[in-house]
């Protein structure tokens, strides 16, 4: 078993759920949650990389029975602070290789979490972990953004992909090897700065088709996001889903 590092402890933890953040929008929370109580068909989900619960919690409200798997202790701590969280199971580990009891007809994996496994293995095996917690027929849903690296001219391996007031945030990519990257810097009110980089592995949507296969599942649907709109050379991110033959 190869458990990857937690980059996401109490420091990361303590400020994670910002409501300014674009993916804490009620509007994008809520259009993610819809596809995946369609998708899980009023049977059960599992949530790789649960988190604080930022999904979990409203699909759960929906009537969907979630379990979790998730690396952070920090982060879950989070997740059973707040409101319905004592009708989701958690187990701690790594969701490229832990097993949660039961089987599910929906396995889910979204905001660019399958990138924090950061070698090619892990990503296959986590593939491998969502196949055999799912029933026949049941899907794997995995929401990423596609590598940005039409941003980067000869020479460069950096994309800048955000400033605020005292904030730059910005990724470095290694075309040679799919890694890379994000960086925060931070400078406070009295002068002190702080960076935090957290590392990841970029991968191609034709790259997890394959890691599908291997797993033997089969693309059933991609879009550019959770409003479902058609997937094309123009899209930033996408969403998948694959699906375990019924027999």
């Amino acid at each position: 078993m190869h458990e990857h590092a937690d980059h996401f402890g109490e420091d990361v933890a303590a400020a994670y759920d910002d409501p300014s953040d674009a993916m804490f929008q009620p509007r994008a929370v809520e259009a993610t949650a819809d596809v995946l109580h369609r998708l899980a068909a009023g049977k059960a989900a599992l949530e790789l990389g649960i988190g604080t619960g930022r999904i979990a919690l409203p699909l759960a409200r929906r009537g969907v029975a979630v379990h979790g798997i998730d690396l952070s202790e920090a982060m879950v701590a989070r997740l059973r602070a707040k409101p319905g969280s004592e009708a989701i199971g958690v187990t701690i580990g790594d969701f490229a290789t832990a097993r949660a009891p039961g089987r599910y007809s929906l396995v889910y994996l979204v905001f660019n979490t399958i990138m924090n496994l950061t070698s090619q293995d892990a990503q296959v095996d986590c593939f491998a972990n969502a196949a055999e917690h799912l029933e026949p027929g049941g899907r794997f849903v995995v929401e990423a953004g596609v590598p940005g690296l039409r941003l980067l001219p000869p020479g460069q391996n950096v994309v800048h992909f955000a400033t605020r007031p005292a904030r730059l945030a910005f990724d470095v990519y290694d075309t040679a090897t799919q890694s890379m990257s994000s960086n925060y810097v931070e400078v406070s009110h009295d002068g002190h700065g702080s960076c935090r980089s957290i590392p990841f592995r970029y991968v191609w949507p034709a790259e997890l088709d394959l890691m599908a296969r291997m797993a033997g599942l089969r693309l059933a649907e991609r879009w550019s996001g959770w409003s479902q709109e058609p997937f094309t050379h123009e899209s930033t991110e996408h969403v998948s889903v694959w699906e375990k033959p019924a027999a």
